[in-house]
């Protein structure tokens, strides 16, 4: 087992940002176990917390940038590259600004502060996504691919190709993530960009701070004003902002990552399908696993018969909090014969009433609901995603918000794999069974 990593103290580190120029302070500190690594924005009226996840991504040109409503952070990846070099699991980071310090354009300075720290070993275990299957993303000639490898460390191979400048050419790297290859082989290489790019990045008002000391910038005979710290940095960088982006799974992966001519959204996207291929695996994991309640359970918690029973078994129940379950639709399902004829869609009402059913099972686990039977007071916040037809397993979950002895308020979800059907929030009124 690997243990899930932070570290031993904290560490603050200064500089100007590279895009904006802005001064900013970068407080790193250890976190809790399954914290994940979390930027804090502490110069609003109220600290604002943006998880490093790819649900957090803004869209921007050349570097990644998180968003949590209207507050960003900027040029994310080379601080996520370090961790992920490092091993860091858990982190969170306290910011006086909207962009991290740039620093040299390289992880190394992140690197070398947070290993000077030191790295220390949590109780819980990584989070480990292994790569059971290839998931590729391209975009013209530009591609990145996920696939079967190694089951517990990550292999890349990079693939960079500048024919209209000699300078950087074509270059190949292959690289296994540890923490000796990472501070050898990835840390120190720079970001870098062709002469001809500079003029763009100054008229939007980017990086006018910066002189070719600063950045690596390439005319046609090489780096301006400035020396290379490998002959083929510019491909070593672009491993260190993919591993940076991979981090924003929320995991480590395992496996093989191939890519070519990729930049920051193509890689968000593989972060993205990578994501949906492991949460399709778990949901059907959970489906083929023995039922947590069958359906003689459900029968006896609820009064629903044929051809009114929405919930065929539950697959997962968390005390009085959480549960799953499925609805097989069949095309032998009454409602079809006239909705609609030729075109059979499960009544959005229908995909509610699972919804319901299975809310109150939920809520029957409740010692005092005992008896009773949830009844649906009223709906709210209700959302219809994609049609359900006959074939399809739809995944029902309840997730309890509030519960009182005579109410109860649930978050409701329907599935088809990952993808998202239907949502409500719906609130019942629990009566006996059997009322006077």
């Amino acid at each position: 087992m690997r243990r899930q990593q932070t570290i031993n103290e904290p560490v603050l580190i200064s500089g100007r940002g590279l895009f904006t120029g802005e001064p900013v302070e970068a407080r790193f500190r250890p976190a809790p176990a399954n914290t994940g690594i979390v930027f804090l924005r502490c110069d609003q009226e109220q600290p604002i917390r943006i998880p490093a996840l790819v649900s957090n991504v803004s869209k921007r040109a050349r570097r990644t940038s998180l968003r949590n409503g209207t507050v960003t952070i900027e040029t994310v990846e080379h601080c996520l590259s370090a961790c992920a070099g490092l091993g860091i699991d858990n982190l969170e980071i306290e910011l006086d600004g909207n962009e991290l310090p740039g620093l040299d354009g390289s992880g190394l300075p992140y690197y070398e502060r947070l290993q000077a720290c030191g790295v220390c070993p949590q109780e819980a275990e990584r989070k480990l996504c292994q790569i059971l299957k290839p998931v590729q993303v391209e975009e013209g000639d530009a591609k990145v691919v996920a696939f079967p490898g190694p089951a517990d460390r990550l292999h890349v191979i990079y693939e960079l190709d500048y024919p209209d400048n000699k300078a950087i050419g074509h270059q190949l790297y292959k690289f296994e993530l540890t923490p000796e290859n990472y501070l050898r082989q990835i840390a120190p290489a720079r970001t870098f960009l062709l002469d001809e790019e500079v003029e763009q990045f100054r008229s939007a008002g980017l990086g006018r701070h910066l002189t070719y000391k600063d950045v690596l910038v390439f005319g046609p005979q090489g780096p301006i004003d400035n020396e290379l710290r490998f002959p083929d940095e510019c491909v070593r960088h672009k491993i260190l902002d993919l591993l940076g982006d991979l981090m924003l799974l929320g995991e480590f992966i395992a496996g093989t990552v191939y890519a070519c001519k990729s930049g920051h959204s193509l890689n968000h996207e593989l972060v993205r399908r990578i994501k949906e291929a492991a949460e399709v695996r778990m949901w059907e994991s959970r489906v083929a696993a023995r039922p947590a309640l069958d359906i003689r359970h459900i029968q006896r918690t609820l009064p629903h018969r044929y051809p009114f029973l929405m919930i065929d078994r539950i697959v997962e129940i968390e005390g009085t909090k959480r549960a799953v379950g499925i609805k097989n639709v069949s095309i032998n399902e009454e409602y079809f014969q006239g909705h609609y004829p030729g075109q059979p869609i499960m009544p959005g009402v229908l995909i509610i009433e699972a919804m319901a059913q299975l809310s109150g099972v939920l809520l029957s686990q409740e010692l005092e609901h005992k008896g009773k039977v949830a009844v649906l007071l009223s709906m709210d916040k209700v959302k219809f995603r994609r049609p359900v037809t006959p074939g399809d397993q739809l995944i029902v979950e309840a997730e309890a918000i509030r519960v009182k002895s005579r109410t109860g308020h649930v978050r409701c979800r329907a599935r088809l794999g990952e993808a998202l059907v239907a949502e409500a929030i719906i609130k019942f009124m629990m009566v006996d069974a059997d009322p006077v």
